[in-house]
């Protein structure tokens, strides 16, 4: 059975998701649906309708998966429980704090609908997530630790640019060298939020903007920046172009634990690190594999909304189980 994706969004991570729809051959982009004027928008893909967002419920028996590729910020929330009453849908929620609400009311909106819903997927929240889980259960006397950058973050650069007055920005997060190389000695230290990352905001502001107050909203932004010791940077748009045109990203999931006697135990650590060339390609590729998980649970009769804890690793792959078995067990 071929997969028929929807995107909604076609920004950085719609475009990511569509090349990465053509990387799978069981999956065919349907359309992409935008809340731009359709007709000033050219896609990669041939011969695929753009077509606007106002018209979306008219395409719901033509899409097996609609992928949602809005900001965390404000689009997703909304967007997400809207969708998921017409479509399977997966998305990339990441505000970590507001991911129970978030799946309160998409879970919603999915089972009055009969629908799946795949939640905060991605690569954190999402495979960092999975490597949390796995860790901790495989070493439960130890403790974790997550390590971002340093790279673009498409969410909080998303989150300045929705400041008044912000024309463009690019955040960048920035791990504490002495607090990686203190958790992959093993040794376990106590680390706050502000002692192991920094924050650099790179922000073009409009012309007559209030540079303070621009300032002053991306330092106190909860969820985003309060807690973070957060330098800010106004420079030109020839500037931002030039100097921070890619949208790199990474960082490291690590856990360290003991086993054996406490009196005299091993020490472990667990690292899964990502190098991104490229934040919104991965992220897109992510959302693409577990489009394909969304399509069989729904298949399978689960309706509601779940998480990458919910999904079976065999469900991301397109081949069967003997092939699993034999080309990767």
């Amino acid at each position: 059975m071929t997969i028929r994706i929807g995107i909604l969004g076609y920004g950085n991570l719609g475009r990511g998701v569509e090349y990465a729809v053509a990387q799978n051959p069981d999956m065919e982009l349907a359309a992409v649906f935008t809340r731009r004027d359709p007709a000033s928008m050219t896609i990669h893909t041939p011969g695929v309708p753009v077509v606007a967002a106002s018209d979306v419920e008219s395409w719901k028996d033509k899409i097996d998966v609609m992928i949602l590729c809005g900001g965390s910020a404000t689009d997703l929330p909304v967007q997400t429980p809207a969708m998921a009453r017409w479509f399977n849908v997966v998305d990339s929620f990441d505000t970590h704090a507001k991911i129970p609400e978030h799946f309160a009311a998409v879970d919603a909106a999915a089972k009055a609908a009969g629908t799946t819903a795949l939640i905060s997927v991605g690569w954190d929240p999402g495979m960092f997530s999975l490597n949390r889980l796995y860790a901790g259960a495989i070493l439960p006397n130890g403790k974790d630790y997550t390590f971002w950058g340093k790279g673009v973050s498409q969410g909080h650069s998303d989150a300045i640019r929705r400041i008044e007055g912000v024309q463009d920005a690019r955040q960048y997060t920035v791990p504490v060298p002495a607090a990686l190389e203190a958790v992959r000695s093993g040794a376990q230290p106590e680390l706050t939020t502000r002692q192991k990352h920094t924050r650099e905001c790179y922000v073009v502001a409009k012309p007559g903007a209030d540079t303070a107050r621009i300032e002053n909203e991306i330092k106190t932004m909860p969820n985003y920046f309060a807690d973070y010791d957060t330098t800010v940077h106004f420079i030109s748009q020839e500037e931002l172009d030039r100097d921070h045109k890619g949208i790199p990203h990474g960082g490291c999931v690590i856990r360290t634990g003991t086993t054996g006697d406490a009196a005299a135990p091993n020490t472990h650590v667990i690292e899964y690190s990502l190098k991104l060339d490229s934040n919104p390609e991965f992220t897109s590729s992510v959302l693409v594999a577990y489009a394909r998980a969304a399509a069989r649970m729904n298949a399978a009769g689960h309706t509601g909304a779940a998480t990458v804890f919910d999904v079976a690793p065999a469900l991301l792959r397109p081949e069967d189980g003997e092939t699993l078995r034999r080309t990767l067990l």
